[in-house]
């Protein structure tokens, strides 16, 4: 392995959320190509490892191998994030297909007023301030942070479910006919 690879590495392995690449750029600016590098990585992690890199949330982070991922959680060897009310899902899910997106129309959309699980959602780091709004008072508009990608493993938005892939998985079953 090359030694930029090798730097990389340690800096991954050390990391407790995935970096970006312009992070990963800035520990050996002159030293070459840090995709490449990654690539490299990747490969000489592909078999024979319990972990393996991933490119998630807007960077790149070591990661359990999902066939050990379940043993591991049961063996509660991992740090657990709090879990999330209904209510918090609820104005997440909200604010990750409509963002940006403003209070009033979080409220409009759950009929209830989401100001304090909203203030919860930004102290645990999930959403953010993202801009102001046009509108009378330029409202402050929201959208899901890095963290967010990182919770639910993906790369970046675009790998949200779409919405009628989920209006299809949360559909009741009907019942099936049985013959008699």
């Amino acid at each position: 392995m090359e030694s930029l690879a090798k730097l990389l590495e340690a800096a991954l392995f050390a990391a407790s959320r995935p970096l970006t690449l312009e992070e990963l750029e800035s520990l050996a600016p002159s030293e070459g190509n840090v995709r490449a590098a990654l690539d490299e990585i990747r490969q000489n992690y592909q078999e024979d490892h319990g972990v393996e890199l991933v490119e998630i949330a807007e960077g790149w982070q070591f990661l359990t191998r999902r066939e050990y991922a379940e043993t591991i959680e049961r063996a509660q060897f991992a740090l657990r994030p709090r879990r999330l009310s209904p209510a918090a899902l609820e104005t997440l899910a909200i604010i990750a297909y409509r963002q940006p997106v403003g209070r009033l129309e979080v409220d409009e959309i759950r009929g209830v007023d989401s100001g304090a699980v909203m203030d919860k959602l930004v102290e645990r780091g999930l959403i953010e301030v993202v801009t102001r709004g046009e509108g009378l008072g330029r409202p402050l508009l929201y959208g899901t942070t890095p963290p967010f990608l990182e919770i639910l493993g993906l790369k970046d938005l675009e790998d949200l479910p779409r919405l009628d892939e989920l209006s299809v998985a949360l559909r009741r079953p009907t019942p099936v006919d049985e013959p008699e």
